[in-house]
C-alpha cells in the first residue's frame, strides 16, 4: 500500500482549524448513481444556507450513525469485500458496527431526500426502530444488498466537527419508494440535482467531496469491479494522505 500526500488539496479550506481536538464520529454518506442515460449522473443536495456546517454546499446526503441502526431489520447483505474492508484500520471492528454504518447511509438518505433504498420482496416489515418508520409506512426494508463501500475519510484535526464518514455507492435502480416534499427551504436540503460528473466537479461542492467524485468517475470508468481498492483519506504526521483500503 503506498500512502500519497494530498495535504495541498486540502490545506485552503480550513478556516477553523484552530479547536481543541476532537475524536471523528462515525458517519456515512451515500452516493446514488443514475446510469439510466448516455452518462452516469450522481445524485447532490444543497445543504441549507442558514445551517453552521458547510452552508450552501453541494454534498452527498449522509450523517452520523444512530445507536438504533444496528437493530434494523434489513433485506440482504453487504457483500463479503465490503464487509471485510470497513472492519479495516479501525477500534474494535465487528459485523454490526459495519452494517450499522450502511444502515446509517440508507437512513440519513431516507431523512433528507426522501428517497427509500429498498426492497418490498421480503414484504412488508410489521415495526421498525425509531427513525425508521417511513420503512414501514412504505412496506419495504431496507437493502443492504445495493449497497458496495467505495470510500473512506477522517475529517482532519482541529476542526469544529469531525466525521469518520464511511462512503457507500447505490444505483438509483434500488430506489423502491419516494417520499414528496422532504426537500425544501425549511429543510436540512433545499434542493436536488442529478449532475453528470463533469457538471458536479465544476458546482459548489466541498473538497473532499470533489475528491470523491473522481473515485467514483475513476471506479465507474474501470467498470466498477468489486476487488478495485477503497481509498482512505487522514491526517498522518499533520498532512493529508490517501492510503488505500485492498
Amino acid at each position: 500500500m503506498t500512502a500519497l500526500d494530498v495535504s495541498a488539496r486540502f490545506a485552503a479550506n480550513r478556516p477553523d482549524a484552530a479547536h481543541a481536538y476532537r475524536r471523528p464520529v462515525d458517519a456515512a454518506t451515500l452516493i446514488l448513481i443514475d446510469r439510466a442515460g448516455r452518462k452516469p449522473r450522481v445524485l447532490l443536495g444543497r445543504r441549507n444556507p442558514a445551517q453552521k456546517f458547510m452552508p450552501g454546499k453541494l454534498v452527498f446526503p449522509g450523517g452520523r450513525v444512530d445507536p438504533q441502526d444496528r437493530n434494523v431489520p434489513v433485506y440482504g447483505m453487504l457483500d463479503a469485500l465490503s464487509e471485510r474492508r470497513l472492519q479495516a484500520r479501525v477500534v474494535r471492528p465487528s459485523l454490526s458496527r459495519a452494517r450499522a454504518l450502511a444502515l446509517a447511509a440508507i437512513r440519513e438518505t431516507c431523512e433528507e431526500t426522501g428517497l427509500l433504498i429498498g426492497s418490498h420482496e421480503a414484504g412488508s416489515p410489521e415495526t421498525m426502530p425509531a427513525g425508521w418508520e417511513a420503512f414501514a409506512r412504505a412496506g419495504a426494508f431496507p437493502n443492504l444488498e445495493a449497497l458496495t463501500f467505495v470510500a473512506r475519510a477522517i475529517t482532519p484535526p482541529r476542526l469544529s466537527r469531525r466525521f469518520d464518514t464511511r462512503f457507500f455507492m447505490a444505483d438509483a435502480s434500488n430506489i423502491a419508494h419516494r417520499i414528496p416534499d422532504v426537500i425544501g427551504p425549511d429543510s436540512e436540503l433545499v434542493e436536488l440535482a442529478w449532475l453528470s460528473f463533469a457538471d458536479a466537479k465544476r458546482a459548489e461542492v466541498p473538497t473532499i467531496t470533489h475528491a470523491i467524485l473522481e473515485e467514483i468517475e475513476t471506479r465507474l470508468a474501470g467498470g466498477n469491479k468489486p476487488w478495485l481498492p477503497v481509498p482512505f483519506y487522514a491526517t498522518r504526521h499533520g498532512r493529508m494522505m490517501r492510503e488505500t483500503l485492498e
